[in-house]
């Protein structure tokens, strides 16, 4: 295990002593301008240094916490105690579960409330009135009130069990008690930066709905095939043939990998068909196609609080104790989501003091601050993780509207009234906003609430008006449900049957929770709300993959898939489970749950590497789980290096970046050339082949199912992709084009980085750069933003490989976007051999030791020792506070 990493600080230079000022003797006209201009240089270099250590110093560190004091916190009920480790995580130990939740709150505000009020800012559509009159602020308001998360919210705090209300009192009440008495700027530098442009108010008292409103953010980016669904309208209005649509998105049959379960875990079922709509939608008319966009630039302008995109995913597998070492099972898991600074992880220790009915937490893990409990993590009795399962939750549903009337049937011309409501954006600073919501029985209207939606032109149907274009949505995140009761069944649930309860009221998002416990078992269990869709016939798939017609009641959602009829293994055969984002079920088993997954690649390159070291013999440990956590061999290099290696590059200046291929192990990592070059072909390559096909906004990521594209494609040498439309009268084909990417990646690498091709890193280009939500982007004084940001990380692995750090072939560069945001491992036969590791650190604060203690120890797949037991905290503890009553 490595030790814990300081941040790296870099001083200002310094003045050499002996310097001595020039003498002031005579000189020519242009020479005093010269020693003018050095002496005014000179000047603002030492206001610069004073700046610097005055912020740092002073106006930085003042929000700094004591973590070895007694603190006194009104409302506990007995005495608590903390211990930190080395990385700064609490160990937090009391005798009541309130007790416990208060602590963990007045912890959280401790180390990151900054972090924890703009969350709430952000999902209760109010962050213009933290940040001020940000037009990208104003736009995320009004996208959010739109939603109506914070309503959601406050609907779920009446459903959620009495315990679970009485844990998220607790937790606000705690972060009260940090708050009381303490000044925005004592809180922490985010303020004092925002004081210089906008008025900083004392803030809100924290209220337990803003802890359930979170849940909406982190069900927003985990959604299912949002993306992809509009994808598919925005690709036909440009290719306007279904078919050449269905060529580029794969299902994940096409991939050849392997489902989470196999039909061997599963009871018996009937098989499913999927239909095709009857109701055909005007693809392809401006009319449509503005709805389309104007709906997508909306729903872009949420921020991102957890992780959108191909490499939004996650890695999570278990292997029976029958396999390990120790003879107990081990599970691993590393959620890749977006990465920012601070990490969106904190990591906490809870632990009652007497484990009973009354008390049921004894549990360690990956919380987020602002809601109470652990997310990922283990137990006494069982360990948990989770991937995104990528359920198809949402759908949208377009529209035909006449002001502020909607079409709900078409056949019998039924006109009825929209729900409308006005909600007020305060802005810090500036004028107010009004916002006029519109919403179907869908859902609310998305294509009309940055005012670009405004879609003109009545479309008609055998002669009748049946008016404008809109696009609503429907989520099942919309609804009130249960997921915070989750959370804390699953903290203290210790077999799959209570698994299985907890699942039951995990609504939103649609986790795929792999589980192993003490006693020596492994399983799998999905949970989620996941609609159910009628089977229509006609042009193009009713499974929820294409926009569907609103006009048509067929179309409805027919409720929900039975909790009981969700997937679930306990003990496979083969000894483990993994779940990275593929299918959950074979094609045409089981529940309908998503048409659009992860093509598997991960899942198999795991799947692949456990089942070598069992044919070999040898049995699993912890080391071996961390290094398969960070395997960066390339499935896309597997698949096209023998390929590109085939085309013949007669100029051999041209042909010194092929040769980096031969001999190739197809490992990324940061240092190696080949893996450079490959990812410069690629980008290129789909560039070339697509970019003239699709639109702007809907062109190729590089992700899982454009792998499976390519792939296919290369079969094909005369598939219509390989034209580039924007040469006349020449037809290209697939080796033309193979042979242009691999040419123009040696030029591009040539200019990034340097002639010789022995000079190429991969981690040159794939470099990892955290930025603040708030104070880290382009427009903040580069003062602020240097300290807040972490220095760049050069990075191995990249998109669709185990160690996804992922990049979006789509903008042409290759900075990291996504990652594994922690890995943790689990020893089942000794919690204290458990590992882990967080992206950033554990505090919130840039001036904190621990902002970014654990970043360079993530980055090289290093982990830290993760201590369970009294024992083990206490003898790795460097810090203990005490908060009494």
């Amino acid at each position: 295990m490595s030790a814990s990493t300081d941040p790296v600080t870099h001083e200002p230079d310094q003045p050499r002593e002996g310097d001595e000022p020039p003498e002031e003797d005579a000189a020519p006209p242009a020479r005093s301008r010269l020693r003018r201009t050095a002496v005014g240089i000179a000047v603002l270099v030492v206001l610069a240094l004073v700046a610097t250590i005055t912020f740092t110093v002073v106006t930085a560190r003042r929000p700094l916490p004591d973590h070895s004091s007694t603190e006194q916190v009104p409302g506990l009920s007995g005495e608590v105690t903390v211990q930190r480790d080395a990385q700064g995580v609490p160990h937090v130990y009391a005798g009541t579960a309130e007790d416990l939740f208060a602590a963990q709150g007045y912890l959280h505000a401790q180390d990151r409330f900054f972090e924890m009020d703009y969350r709430r800012h952000v999902t209760a559509g109010r962050l213009a009135e933290l940040v001020g009159d940000v037009p990208a602020a104003i736009d995320a308001d009004k996208v959010i009130r739109t939603f109506g998360w914070r309503d959601v919210a406050e609907e779920e705090w009446n459903l959620v069990s009495p315990e679970s209300r009485s844990y998220l009192q607790a937790y606000a009440q705690g972060v009260n008690a940090y708050l009381a008495d303490r000044a925005p700027e004592d809180l922490a530098v985010e303020y004092t930066v925002l004081g210089a442009t906008v008025d900083v108010a004392d803030p809100d008292p924290w209220d337990p709905v803003d802890s359930l409103a979170w849940l909406k953010a982190m069900a927003w980016d985990l959604r299912g095939n949002y993306d992809t669904e509009l994808d598919r309208a925005k690709a036909y209005s440009t290719l306007e043939d279904v078919d050449l649509v269905d060529e580029i998105f794969p299902t994940f049959a096409d991939g050849g990998n392997t489902p989470i379960l196999t039909e061997e875990d599963l009871e018996p079922v009937d098989a499913r068909t999927v239909a095709r709509t009857s109701t055909e939608l005007p693809w392809g008319t401006s009319a449509l196609d503005a709805a389309i966009e104007s709906a997508t630039t909306a729903l872009e302008s949420v921020p991102v609080l957890v992780g959108r995109g191909d490499g939004a995913g996650s890695n999570s597998w278990a292997v029976s104790g029958d396999l390990t070492a120790t003879g107990a099972p081990i599970l691993a898991n590393d959620p890749h989501l977006s990465l920012a600074a601070p990490g969106l992880w904190s990591q906490v220790s809870l632990h009652c003091d007497q484990v009973d009915d009354s008390c049921p937490f004894d549990v360690s893990g990956f919380s987020f601050a602002g809601f109470p409990g652990v997310i990922i993590g283990h137990n006494a009795d069982l360990a948990w993780g989770l991937t995104n399962m990528n359920a198809d939750v949402t759908d949208f549903f377009v529209e035909r509207v006449r002001n502020d009337t909607w079409l709900r049937d078409a056949d019998a011309e039924e006109w009825v009234d929209m729900e409308t409501r006005t909600e007020t954006i305060r802005v810090n600073g500036g004028t107010p906003v009004e916002l006029r919501v519109r919403s179907t029985d869908h859902g609310p209207v998305v294509s009309d609430v940055l005012d670009v939606g405004a879609v003109v032109g009545a479309p008609t149907e055998t002669g009748t008006v049946f008016g404008e274009y809109a696009v609503s949505l429907a989520w099942t995140a919309l609804e009130p449900g249960r997921t915070a009761d989750a959370v804390f069944a699953m903290a203290s649930a210790s077999d799959a049957d209570e698994i299985a309860a907890a699942a039951e009221l995990f609504d939103v998002p649609a986790q795929n929770i792999v589980f192993a416990t003490t006693d020596g078992h492994i399983g799998y269990q999905a949970p989620g709300k996941v609609p159910q869709r009628r089977d229509v016939e006609g042009p193009v798939p009713s499974d929820g993959t294409w926009p569907r017609p609103g006009w048509d009641p067929r179309f409805d959602w027919q409720g929900y898939v039975d909790p009981a009829e969700m997937p679930r293994a306990l003990d496979p055969e083969e000894g483990f489970v993994v779940a990275a984002n593929q299918a959950v079920l074979p094609d045409g088993v089981g529940p309908e749950l998503s048409q659009d997954w992860d093509q598997g690649f991960r899942s198999e390159r795991i799947r692949t590497l456990l089942t070598e070291q069992v044919s070999a013999g040898r049995p699993f440990t912890v080391a071996d789980m961390n290094d398969l956590q960070v395997d960066d061999w390339s499935p896309f290099a597997a698949v096209l290096v023998p390929v590109l290696l085939e085309m013949e590059i007669e100029d051999s200046y041209d042909a010194a970046g092929q040769e980096l291929l031969a001999g190739w192990d197809y490992r990324t990592g940061a240092d190696s050339a080949a893996a450079a070059y490959f990812n410069a072909v690629w980008r290129n390559l789909l560039s070339a082949t697509f970019w003239d096909d699709l639109p702007a906004d809907a062109l190729p990521s590089g992700g899982s199912r454009w792998l499976v594209v390519v792939r296919d494609m290369l079969e094909r040498p005369d598939d219509p992709f390989w034209d580039d439309r924007s040469t006349l009268n020449v037809v290209e084909t697939r080796d033309e084009i193979l042979t242009r990417a691999l040419v123009t990646a040696r030029h591009d690498l040539t200019v990034e980085l340097s002639k010789d091709p022995g000079d190429w890193s991969w981690g040159a280009l794939h470099e990892l750069s955290l930025q603040h939500p708030v104070l880290g982007g382009p427009d903040v004084p580069g003062l602020v933003r240097d300290y807040v940001n972490p220095h760049p990380v050069p990075m191995p692995g990249g998109s669709s490989i185990v160690n996804a750090t992922g990049w979006d072939a789509s903008t042409g560069s290759f900075a990291v976007t996504t990652g594994p945001s922690m890995r943790m491992v689990v020893d089942l036969g000794d919690l204290d051999a458990s590992t882990w590791v967080t992206v950033t650190g554990t505090s919130g604060h840039p001036a904190s030791s621990h902002y970014d203690d654990q970043l360079h120890s993530w980055a090289a797949g290093d982990t830290f020792t993760w201590p369970f037991t009294r024992d083990a905290v206490e003898e790795n503890a460097e810090d203990t506070a005490t908060l009494v009553p």
